[in-house]
């Protein structure tokens, strides 16, 4: 059976995710250079959750959640937000913010397994081949820094992590058809993600009160506002308009401007092997989401 089309409305929000998601993994090391982990993802969360809660209430949309729904967003908030907001930051620390983007952005590598054995989700021949371009992309990426990976392992294990718990978070909303909107369902997970997050701050956060410089409330600010609010929207929004495996790979293509971002700001490497991978994603985007062209019909008259 063929697919089918890909929603123009996706591919514009895929778009907007790439380039807000992208540039944002080399502002995290400078997002807590003052600040732990917990407090920067504390802060953000819970104003970015209060942000968008407020813009869907001003567009007139209600901020009710049906109480069927709630047992499924409580999950996956916590495997996805949680999860990955705290290892994928702490990877980025750890090791180069480029490197850290794929480690956290195998993630469809693990939804796409996973949804075949959970979701019964078979993949076809092409996203069968998307996988396995994507897969070879992320191995052109991490080879050539086996080296990082191997002075900080706890940079690989937590972006590991942060992947894992992103697929499964998704693939929990996936199972359940939550018809709210994208600006209420996300702003009220970034709001129950910012509660034990906020907990871990009060016990493994700074220790003490004091405010930072303004660059650093620059940066978080604009990490809120812009990847948080926006990005977490448009990611949500995706997920209800595509299949999960191919909204996970969908986002295959943030980690090449996140190795592009991190060259300019960090002067983290791009060369040869990072070039080839980025043209192996933008394969993988290719097969994942062109719509088939429809058989021809035999003229046997």
């Amino acid at each position: 059976m063929p697919q089918s089309p890909v929603p123009r409305r996706a591919l514009v929000l895929l778009v907007i995710l790439t380039l807000v998601w992208g540039t944002n993994w080399p502002l995290f090391p400078l997002a807590v250079r003052e600040i732990s982990v917990w407090t920067f993802r504390s802060v953000s969360l819970l104003v970015a959750g209060l942000v968008l809660l407020a813009v869907a209430r001003a567009r007139g949309q209600s901020l009710l959640i049906p109480r069927r729904h709630w047992p499924a967003i409580v999950m996956a908030t916590f495997t996805f937000l949680v999860v990955w907001n705290i290892a994928s930051t702490y990877s980025a620390v750890l090791i180069p913010s480029g490197q850290a983007a794929v480690l956290g952005f195998t993630m469809p590598l693990w939804a796409g397994l996973i949804s075949w054995l959970v979701l019964g989700e078979r993949p076809t021949r092409r996203l069968l081949a998307a996988i396995g371009l994507g897969s070879i992309a992320v191995t052109l990426l991490m080879v050539p820094n086996f080296r990082a990976y191997g002075n900080a392992p706890l940079g690989l294990a937590l972006g590991l992590l942060a992947a894992v718990g992103w697929a499964v978070g998704t693939l929990i909303l996936k199972r359940r058809v939550i018809a709210v909107p994208a600006t209420v369902l996300t702003g009220w997970q970034l709001l129950l993600a910012a509660l034990p997050i906020t907990i871990g701050a009060l016990l493994l956060g700074d220790g003490h009160w004091f405010v930072p410089s303004w660059q650093s409330i620059a940066v978080i600010t604009w990490i809120t506002l812009v990847p948080m609010c926006v990005g977490n929207v448009s990611w949500f929004a995706i997920v209800g308009l595509l299949p999960a495996n191919v909204a996970g790979l969908s986002s295959v293509m943030v980690p090449v401007v996140a190795m592009v971002s991190g060259a300019i700001v960090h002067g983290e490497p791009l060369g040869p092997m990072q070039l080839a991978a980025m043209a192996c994603s933008v394969a993988a985007i290719w097969l994942a989401l062109l719509k088939p062209r429809a058989p021809v019909p035999l003229n046997l008259g």
